[in-house]
C-alpha cells in the first residue's frame, strides 16, 4: 500500500517528490515531532495531544518460527502452544506480548531484524505483525497466525501543528480520493454551466403539391369549385 500511494503522489505532483523511508517503529513518533518527516505510517497508539492520526487498517499478528518447529503442523497457533518457547520481544516492537495469555518475553533484542536472526539460530520465536514477518522473510523460517492476539493498527500520522496543504494532499491519496474529488484542499473550481439553448422548431417549408395541369381542387368540368357536380336531371314534361 505505501508504494501504491507514493506512485499516485508522483503521478499527481511530479514537481514535489515524495520519499518513503523505513525507520524502526519505536523512533517514528520522535522523527515526526522533530520535523525530520512530514507524515508517517505508524502503529497505534500515538500521542494524540501532539499528533494527528487517521487509522487505516489493522494487521494480523503472527508468530515467526523455524520451519522445523512443532507449531508448523497446525494452521493457527495459540499463546498456550508457545508456553515452552522463549518469546523474543524486540525493543522497537510495539506489540505488547505481556498482554497475551501466557508468560512474558524473556529476551529483548534491539531490533526486529536482530530478533529474526535469533529465531533462525533456534533461540526463540518472534511475535510480530504480518507485514514485518513478510518484510524479514527467510527461507529457513515461516510464520503462523497467532490467535487470540491483539491486532496491530496502522495509521497515517503527522504533527498536529503542521497540517500543511501537502499533508492534506497525502490524506486525500491515502483515503482513495480521485484527483477531481470535491473533498480535501485541492478542489477544482466549479465550471459555470452555460444556459441551455432553446431548441428551435424547424420551420415548415413543405407545401401542398398542385396536381399537374391545373390549380388545386379543379374538377373535371372546369370552374373553381371543389368536387365536380353531377349533371342535373330534369323531370319529364307532361304532354299538352
Amino acid at each position: 500500500m505505501p508504494d501504491k500511494w507514493v506512485r499516485i503522489w508522483n503521478e499527481r505532483l511530479p514537481d514535489v517528490p515524495l520519499i518513503l523511508t523505513q525507520v524502526p517503529a519505536g523512533t517514528a513518533q520522535g522523527l515526526l515531532l522533530g520535523g525530520d518527516a512530514d507524515a508517517g505510517l505508524v502503529r497505534l497508539p500515538v500521542d494524540r495531544t501532539v499528533l494527528s492520526a487517521i487509522p487505516l487498517y489493522t494487521e494480523q499478528t503472527v508468530v515467526v518460527v523455524p520451519k522445523d518447529h512443532l507449531v508448523t503442523a497446525v494452521d493457527t497457533v495459540s499463546p498456550e502452544d508457545l508456553a515452552d518457547d522463549i518469546v523474543l520481544h524486540p525493543l522497537d516492537d510495539v506489540l505488547a506480548w505481556e498482554s497475551l495469555p501466557g508468560r512474558p518475553a524473556l529476551e529483548r533484542p534491539a531490533t526486529t531484524a536482530d530478533a529474526i536472526e535469533l529465531v533462525a539460530a533456534g533461540i526463540g520465536v518472534l511475535v510480530v505483525p504480518l507485514s514485518l514477518a513478510r518484510l524479514h522473510h527467510r527461507k529457513d523460517l515461516t510464520h503462523r497466525p497467532l490467535e487470540p492476539a491483539p491486532g496491530s493498527s496502522v495509521a497515517l500520522s503527522w504533527p498536529e501543528a503542521a497540517t500543511t496543504d501537502r499533508v492534506e494532499d497525502l490524506i486525500g491519496i491515502v483515503r482513495g480520493r480521485t484527483v477531481n474529488s470535491t473533498r480535501g484542499r485541492r478542489q477544482q473550481p466549479a465550471q459555470e454551466k452555460k444556459p441551455a439553448q432553446e431548441k428551435k422548431r424547424p420551420e415548415r417549408t413543405a407545401r401542398r403539391q398542385q396536381p399537374a395541369g391545373g390549380s388545386a381542387g379543379r374538377g373535371r368540368r372546369g370552374g373553381t369549385g371543389g368536387t365536380p357536380k353531377s349533371p342535373r336531371r330534369g323531370r319529364p314534361r307532361r304532354g299538352s
